[in-house]
């Protein structure tokens, strides 16, 4: 298949890149390395060294002997999106192209704004090339479970069976996002999901987990294919920062009691999940939703299992939580459909003990241990930075 993945320069982007490259697709990656952007902004850098987007493709061409497509720039400019869509001409396109982390767009005005203007109108720029020049194109787009929030009835994927007063219908599940990232993420699906009914495109929405991990089959070949490991308050997983306190000897900051619960999924079933989305494709105007997770854990079991994990004293702190968030909450996932069509998910313990503990130990020299605390709060709007 030829597969064209947007956002190829980010932390799971480039993964995947190289997985459906060594998979034997004919992958191309367009990135218009805003996230690049976002460390200068913060003051902070993924914690793994990482080359450009240019050294990296020739990295893994050297190393591989197989070729990536590159583009770059911006899905919000659209003579630029549909020029990519009819100059590689993909079966499918992958897009992780969005601003991506909920404490960034709750900075302020300026970044809500930001963040709403560049996930939806890039994707409906993306949608409208893709029904303008060829409908038969998979869109394979990754949401995020926080779309859902924390309800109180189980999270199946995507559609809900409701009846009501003697009659039935099937909807797309209620949402309750946490974020103005996460809202603009509610938007894209319904977005998507009114193209796949009115246009007739194909599309699998893949309500993604916390992804944690660093290492893949293929980023491990050549430090030069390294990924992103991003730690602060900001873009950084509450893992990344559990596992970075862990190893520099700092009390794991929890946030609240430690209760809220997150689907998580490891970064190598990421990659995995991705490729069989691609090659077990959507019908014409269906739109598909897979919730992509492989387990679920409170923020407290969480750092429990980093404590028991790691091969030291470990201390945990309790801080007053800066996300305004359920804390006691049902949460139950279904998540069937990604493990039908053949997912062999890792558990958490087997990450931190094969690989995150490692990299961190190895990279520790270059964290800035001021980035680990919050600063960023839920509660205000913020001043306006611009």
């Amino acid at each position: 298949m030829k597969i064209l993945v947007l956002g190829g320069d980010g932390y799971l982007g480039w993964p995947t890149a190289l997985h459906l490259s060594q998979a034997g697709h004919d992958v191309a990656v367009l990135d218009n390395f805003h996230r690049r952007q976002y460390d200068f902004e913060l003051g902070v850098e993924s914690l793994t060294p990482i080359d450009t987007l240019q050294g990296r493709v020739e990295a893994w061409r050297e190393v591989s002997g197989h070729q990536l497509g590159m583009y770059i720039g911006d899905l919000t400019d659209a003579d630029f999106t549909y020029h990519v869509i009819r100059d590689f001409g993909p079966d499918a396109v992958v897009h992780f192209a969005e601003q991506r982390a909920a404490p960034y767009s709750m900075i302020d005005r300026k970044h809500a704004v930001y963040t709403q203007v560049n996930n939806v109108v890039g994707n409906l720029n993306l949608m409208y090339a893709i029904a303008e020049i060829d409908p038969s194109i998979h869109l394979v787009k990754l949401g995020t479970m926080g779309e859902y929030g924390t309800p109180n009835i189980d999270i199946e994927e995507g559609w809900l069976e409701v009846e009501h007063k003697g009659r039935k219908d099937r909807m797309l599940y209620p949402k309750k996002p946490g974020s103005f990232y996460h809202l603009s993420k509610v938007h894209d699906s319904h977005n998507i999901e009114f193209a796949c009914r009115i246009w007739g495109l194909a599309a699998t929405d893949l309500n993604q987990g916390v992804v944690y991990g660093q290492q893949t089959a293929e980023t491990m070949l050549d430090e030069r294919l390294l990924t992103r490991l991003d730690y602060d308050a900001v873009f950084g997983t509450v893992l990344n920062r559990f596992v970075i306190q862990a190893v520099l000897g700092q009390p794991l900051t929890v946030y609240g009691n430690g209760s809220q619960t997150r689907g998580m999924i490891d970064i190598r079933d990421t990659v995995r999940c991705i490729q069989l989305a691609c090659e077990n494709p959507a019908e014409r105007g269906e739109f598909r939703v897979f919730n992509q997770i492989t387990e679920w854990m409170s923020v407290q079991q969480i750092a429990e299992t980093v404590e028991r994990c790691f091969p030291g004293e470990v201390t945990l702190e309790h801080l007053e939580n800066p996300r305004v968030e359920q804390e006691d909450h049902y949460y139950k996932v279904t998540h069937t459909s990604l493990l039908e069509l053949g997912l062999q998910p890792h558990l958490l313990s087997d990450t931190l003990i094969s690989s995150l503990f490692d990299v961190v130990k190895q990279y520790a020299h270059r964290v800035r241990p001021e980035a680990l605390r919050p600063t960023v709060t839920w509660r205000n709007p913020g001043l306006d930075k611009s």
